[in-house]
């Protein structure tokens, strides 16, 4: 019966060819315009680390108390330098890492070639192994090396690709500025979307790291942050590169990893207390205020998705919802169109069951039929949707095998979601009237 009632639908189709032309078109625009900013929008505020986010956290620590915040400001998103460190020796997590993000001017071996710029981080041995690096040649350094405050570095594959042709680096020196170091691993391709570890520094969308090297030989070279700094109250600091490092500015990204809940409470608790030692000791004048965030919130308290994508994805909905709307409009006035040839199958014996599944199947037709349009335009619009969102983050939205899929889903579930109403109409059609009155 199915295949009768599809041949029922086929027929009813090219009988009005601008009204079925009509439908298509209207269910493709607003399943199209959905998948695109639908496909942006998952980009933009998918877990970057799916597996281990809710093991990974950051510690605030408010290093101004409330007087310094009276305009309403949050706590900063890093830490001092004080703090960074004293988190950092007292090692209460099973990985940790203090970053933050510097640029140097790399000077190539071949003197040929131009000195250019290159943008990086200044991170622990923790931060490989933390985040899942992937390696292709090479790996991280060890706590050993963070220890010697050692001169190595670990460089990105495009980097890699750049200034030795793809091929094994490992153990071969790069300079930046008057410095050398030796390399000691090469990343795989790695730059997971959003960058995490990096959103308070406004980073979260763009081109990967050329480079890691170790926090301690980064301080040693009093190289400056490239990233935000956040300061209050700290016009008498001392002068100079100690001063810097002695104040009370908040330049300092931090991240922790701890194994479960249990563990995260007791750091939590370490946290009060440590913040509490602080007060005692005379640095901080006011009750202890601190935070530990997982990845999942801390990407919502640094609003890591921007307010853009989801009012367009809102107003996509909605102008879906309006396309579905006018849709049923159109398959009611096609099906009573059609209540003469409904009373007269009922009055030889069809049951309004039958006429249902007949107008459903027909409206199904029209839904795959909008998927298919529908993704054409989802296509069209993946191609300009740089037109509307950031290039940084339009190029995360791409076609893939599962948003080809849901596309045909959404449209064929919508339309034939709209075709209910129309449908019990056409199914409650009164035999006796219809063929009184033909």
């Amino acid at each position: 019966m199915l295949a009768y009632y599809l041949r029922l639908g086929v027929r009813s189709l090219r009988r009005n060819p601008v009204l079925t032309a009509l439908m298509v078109l209207a269910i493709g625009i607003g399943v199209a315009s959905s998948m695109t900013t639908y496909a942006v929008f998952r980009a933009v505020s998918a877990n970057p680390m799916p597996d281990k986010s809710s093991r990974l956290f950051v510690p605030q620590i408010d290093p101004w108390g409330p007087q310094a915040r009276a305009d309403g400001s949050d706590v900063p998103d890093a830490l001092t330098y004080t703090d960074a460190m004293a988190l950092m020796r007292d090692r209460k997590g099973e990985r940790q890492t203090a970053i933050y993000p510097v640029s140097y001017t790399l000077i190539p071996g071949d003197v040929s070639r131009e000195p250019f710029h290159v943008n990086g981080y200044a991170a622990y041995a923790d931060f490989f192994p933390m985040f899942e690096a992937p390696f292709a040649y090479g790996n991280g350094w060890d706590h050993a090396q963070d220890d010697a405050h050692a001169a190595v570095v670990v460089i990105s594959s495009q980097l890699n690709q750049q200034l030795f042709g793809g091929a094994d680096s490992v153990g071969r020196t790069l300079r930046l500025d008057d410095h050398d170091y030796r390399i000691v691993g090469v990343m795989a391709n790695w730059n997971p979307r959003p960058r995490f570890y990096d959103v308070n520094n406004d980073d979260a969308f763009n081109d990967p790291p050329d480079f890691i090297l170790p926090f301690t030989h980064a301080v040693d070279t009093h190289t400056d942050t490239s990233g935000n700094d956040r300061c209050s109250g700290t016009t008498g600091r001392d002068p100079g590169w100690d001063g810097w490092l002695r104040s009370g500015c908040a330049w300092v990204s931090f991240w922790v990893e701890l194994p479960d809940g249990a563990a995260a409470q007791a750091y939590r608790s370490y946290l009060q207390g440590y913040a509490a030692e602080q007060q005692r000791a005379g640095r901080f004048h006011w009750p202890p205020n601190v935070a530990l965030l997982d990845l999942t919130q801390w990407m919502q308290y640094e609003q890591v998705v921007p307010p853009a994508t989801r009012i367009s994805l809102l107003l996509s909905l909605g102008f879906f919802l309006v396309c579905l709307v006018n849709t049923v409009g159109l398959l009611l006035a096609k099906f009573m169109r059609r209540a003469g040839e409904i009373g007269v199958r009922r009055a030889l014996g069809a049951s309004r069951r039958e006429i249902w599944l007949q107008f459903l199947a027909e409206a199904a037709m029209v839904g795959v039929a909008g998927g298919v349009g529908g993704l054409l335009l989802t296509g069209v619009g993946m191609l300009s949707v740089g037109l509307v969102f950031d290039p940084d983050i339009a190029r995360l939205a791409h076609m893939s095998a599962s948003l080809m899929g849901l596309t045909l889903l959404c449209a064929l579930v919508a339309t034939v979601v709209a075709a209910f109403y129309p449908t019990w109409r056409a199914a409650h059609v009164q035999p006796a009237w219809q063929l009184k009155s033909n």
